[in-house]
């Protein structure tokens, strides 16, 4: 028996019971005629003591451990007289008797601490040893119970878990594809799928009702934190169903795994239209653990002489509250060069400082007195210590460029509190996307989204301008600024399926040979359906309020897209790309 117990389970009450204990040693520490070491699994970490004065050939041996060796120990608990109450297991420890080395370990390149001194790209590349850290350890443990919950859930909903293919059809619609060559038909190749979505509308023609699956996804994309060239989703379609439907089935699973995992309660999600979270936010994912709305001034800033504000399509300010007197000049600056960066792109940050004295402050103070100033800030809502930041320009751009400094902001100022969640549904997203430089529309979220039932006679028969109004049933749910899931109402109807691939410049022939199968299946009695998808990664992320999705994955791509542990991508046998068909050559 390698143990009778694991590394973090015992207690004040196990004192005097015999154990076998097996793990990696963490430390070791001699002191002269005692030695202790720091033993290490999943679980937890037990301290052992060797004493010299009752075996010294067991301590001797003690003494010869490096970190990472792999032991089995034996030996009797007792009451530690130092007790550490940073560890589950710190009111203990275990008098060994009896020890076997079962591996030694090489000195490992990076610490195996909590906060390790191993930069990511080493990390990336012994992954295994990373992996045994705690903070990689709970990750991966949480990211298993939030699976094993979405589970619960759906089961408890009536879904039902159906499998679809990895090797599918390429699609010249969304991000670019993998492709992998078939040995069997030369010269023709599948693509990994970028999502399920034709297959889990084949499953709601074919009568299945509720579908869901915890599923790998691939796109050949640029990658960033919240990215990797594969990642899972929780899948989901459902038929008979109306968008609200839908919205109430997710966030009943999203209110169900932060109660069951974080014991949090949500409460209900707000809804905010694409139209309006852009007007107050600047963003189609707001983050809503703070105020600070968008408040428009071209009525107040412009007619008074300053030519940047009057030349403007739009005027914007958002108020930070409490920051008149602690942002100095210096700091002022340094903020209106973190607007100018590149990133951002601003060409420059205009202040109005309320200071705590009644007096006023800003860059712009002479084109407007103190009394017009005094008068925008009474109509704002600005109290004194407040200041007003205003960004000019074209809309869109200066509405992206004001939400940066606004989520900017919010992180310089502590209100993005840990622990504190704020979801909200993001609906009625535009249909279509005009692209000035291929001059053509492209699908928002992806071709077989339905438009709102309103909107669809609009479709079949608008002109281009009516186009470009269109607005589709879809949805997102964001939380803390992060799009976790999206989804839409899909088409059912060939001729409105048809409708769309035309709008989307696909020809007749287009359409059938790259969709064919589902518009074919829209004629034997498709009835009306829509999903959603959540990110997996990201939600599991978001919930432990990281960023980086990469802890997340037990076996990450770096920002190449490279396995660093397996050297992958790698060039293949030149006889097994002949048996493809392909040359390098050519």
């Amino acid at each position: 028996m390698y143990r009778s117990h694991n590394c973090g389970e015992l207690r004040i009450a196990d004192v005097g019971s015999e154990v076998t204990l097996s793990g990696w040693v963490q430390v070791s520490r001699d002191f002269g005629g005692l030695t202790f070491v720091d033993l290490r699994d999943r679980y937890g970490i037990t301290q052992l003591v060797f004493n010299m004065d009752d075996n010294e050939e067991l301590c001797s041996k003690a003494r010869t451990l490096g970190r990472e060796f792999v032991i089995k120990t034996v030996g009797k608990v007792r009451e530690r007289s130092n007790k550490n109450p940073n560890r589950d297991t710190g009111d203990v420890e275990i008098e060994v008797s009896a020890m076997e080395i079962l591996n030694a370990s090489k000195v490992p390149p990076f610490t195996i601490e909590e906060d390790s001194d191993g930069g990511d790209e080493l990390r990336m590349q012994y992954r295994y040893l990373d992996l045994r850290r705690g903070p990689l350890q709970r990750n991966i443990r949480f990211r298993s119970k939030l699976a094993i919950e979405t589970r619960k859930y759906m089961d408890s909903q009536d879904f039902i878990e159906v499998e679809t293919p990895f090797l599918i059809k390429s699609t010249p619609e969304g991000a670019r594809d993998f492709v992998v060559p078939s040995r069997l038909n030369e010269g023709q190749f599948y693509a990994l799928p970028q999502s399920p979505q034709t297959f889990k509308q084949i499953l709601m023609v074919a009568g299945l009702d509720k579908y869901f699956q915890i599923v790998k996804c691939f796109r050949d994309e640029d990658l960033r934190a919240d990215r990797q060239p594969e990642f899972t989703q929780i899948d989901c379609e459902m038929s008979y169903v109306t968008r609200d439907q839908i919205l109430e089935t997710f966030e009943g699973l999203t209110v169900h795994l932060f109660k069951e995992l974080k014991g949090i309660d949500l409460g209900k999600f707000p809804h905010i239209s694409y139209d309006e979270a852009l007007e107050r936010y600047g963003s189609d994912k707001p983050d809503l653990r703070f105020d600070m709305e968008f408040i428009y001034l071209n009525d107040d800033m412009k007619g008074h002489g300053f030519n940047i504000f009057d030349s403007a399509e739009t005027v914007v300010g958002i108020v930070a509250e409490g920051t008149a007197d602690e942002y100095s000049n210096k700091q002022m600056k340094e903020l209106t060069e973190w607007v100018q960066r590149p990133q951002i792109g601003a060409k420059g940050l205009v202040y109005v400082k309320y200071q705590g004295d009644g007096s006023i402050k800003s860059t712009v103070g002479k084109f407007y007195s103190d009394d017009v100033l005094k008068a925008l800030g009474e109509k704002i809502g600005a109290k004194a210590g407040d200041v007003l930041f205003i960004l000019c320009g074209e809309e869109e751009k200066t509405r992206k460029q004001l939400n940066e400094l606004r989520l900017e902001m919010g992180r310089r100022l502590g209100l993005m509190e840990e622990g504190d969640f704020k979801p909200l549904w993001v609906i009625d997203f535009p249909l279509l996307e005009w692209d000035e430089e291929s001059e053509r529309f492209h699908a928002m979220h992806h071709p077989f989204t339905s438009p709102k039932k309103e909107d669809v006679q609009r479709m079949l028969t608008g002109d281009h301008a009516t186009m470009k109004a269109l607005r589709a049933d879809a949805y997102d749910l964001v939380i803390n600024g992060s799009e976790i899931g999206g989804g839409s109402i899909r088409i059912h109807d060939r001729a409105l399926q048809q409708k769309n691939f035309d709008l989307l410049g696909f020809t007749k022939e287009e359409a059938q040979a790259q969709f064919g199968f589902l518009m074919d299946a829209f004629e034997y009695g498709a009835p009306p359906h829509g999903g959603i998808a959540f990110g997996f990664d990201r939600l599991a992320a978001v919930m432990n309020g990281q960023s980086s999705i990469r802890d997340f994955i037990a076996f990450p791509k770096n920002n190449q897209g490279r396995d660093m542990m397996i050297d992958a991508p790698s060039p293949v046998d030149g006889e097994q790309l002949k048996e493809l068909g392909i040359s390098l050559n050519e």
